[in-house]
């Protein structure tokens, strides 16, 4: 992203500080507890630190300049630690609070009377103000990234083309539920002196994570393995050709993410018969250059003229590189 989550990524050191100082708490809860559910949140919330975690590691890489082996960059890192992510919060996370959960419904524990409760009840209050100011954070970075579009929130995951963004929401939105879940259910069970519910709660919060997890890895697989830019951006670059006075068709141009704010676009033109090469050089500028301004996440782009392939002479004063691009030259 320009500016936002990878220049300052706000969102993901809130995130991290805030799940480390509440899985601390939980953890401690559970020792005086041995309540299932705080158990889980600790693990819920100890796993989301160590993501926010990855998540730095995979915007620091992505600033790597490109190189010889990468010459359009390392933005793709954020997309593969995004992705390892989603499968830590998978396993660990879903799958850990699972196990506590069936191991606590199978082998309920009675915690220790109103000391317990205290601790419960003392630990998820701080843990819900903390984590709404989180989750405030995380939020409040996403309204700015959608900025004047007017698309709602689950449209705007799934178009959200940053890691490092859409995924510190989504853990928040879970820790959000999930302290809502641990809390019923250190209540229920409390009430109704039936510890079993606290492993039905652990069960959920399980579940709960589970879901986000595949939501995350199908967000993140898309990214690593190609994904388009949106096709809004990709018909206004069409109609940005299109409306060029040097060209008079345009194929589908095609686009991928290498980052949130790196794309490569290839597109197909037909150049107005009878330009001389000087005057193809010149519309190629143009067109890049009404391109970027209009959409600058667009830092790499390929201009085909497939008729000038097919129809231009070798020896005529407009030539055609094996990239595509179109160049003047001299008659013979």
């Amino acid at each position: 992203m320009a500016g936002g989550s990878h220049d300052k990524p706000i969102a993901v050191y809130g995130a991290m500080v805030a799940n480390f100082i509440i899985a601390v708490a939980k953890f401690v809860a559970a020792g005086f507890t041995g309540s299932s559910a705080m158990i889980s949140e600790g693990i819920h919330s100890l796993v989301d630190t160590g993501n926010q975690g990855l998540l730095l590691l995979g915007l620091r890489r992505a600033r790597q300049p490109a190189d010889e082996l990468h010459p359009f960059g390392h933005g793709k890192e954020l997309y593969f630690w995004g992705l390892i992510v989603a499968i830590i919060l998978f396993g660990l996370g879903g799958g850990m609070s699972v196990y506590e959960g069936i191991q606590h419904i199978q082998h309920p524990v009675v915690e220790g009377g109103a000391t317990a409760q205290t601790w419960n009840y003392g630990v998820l209050g701080v843990a819900i103000v903390v984590e709404g100011i989180s989750f405030y954070i995380a939020a409040n970075e996403f309204r700015k990234r959608l900025g004047v579009r007017k698309v709602g929130v689950w449209e705007g995951l799934r178009h959200s083309k940053d890691p490092a963004l859409f995924v510190v929401l989504l853990e928040d939105t879970a820790a959000m539920l999930g302290l809502i879940i641990a809390l019923a259910g250190v209540f229920l069970a409390d009430v109704l002196e039936a510890p079993v519910i606290d492993g039905v709660a652990s069960l959920l919060i399980g579940i709960l994570l589970g879901i986000v997890a595949l939501f995350l890895a199908s967000e993140t697989r898309g990214l690593l393995v190609g994904e388009s830019a949106e096709l809004s951006t990709v018909l206004a670059i069409e109609e940005i050709a299109r409306a060029d006075p040097g060209i008079v068709s345009v194929k589908r141009p095609l686009t991928m993410h290498f980052g949130p704010n790196d794309v490569l676009l290839n597109i197909a033109v037909e150049f107005r018969e009878g330009m001389t090469g000087a005057e193809v050089v010149e519309t190629v500028d143009r067109l890049e250059e009404n391109i970027q301004k209009r959409f600058p996440a667009i830092r790499h782009i390929f201009i085909e003229a497939d008729s000038l392939r097919e129809a231009a002479p070798v020896d005529s004063a407009v030539a055609v590189r094996q990239d595509g691009f179109p160049t003047a030259g001299s008659p013979p």
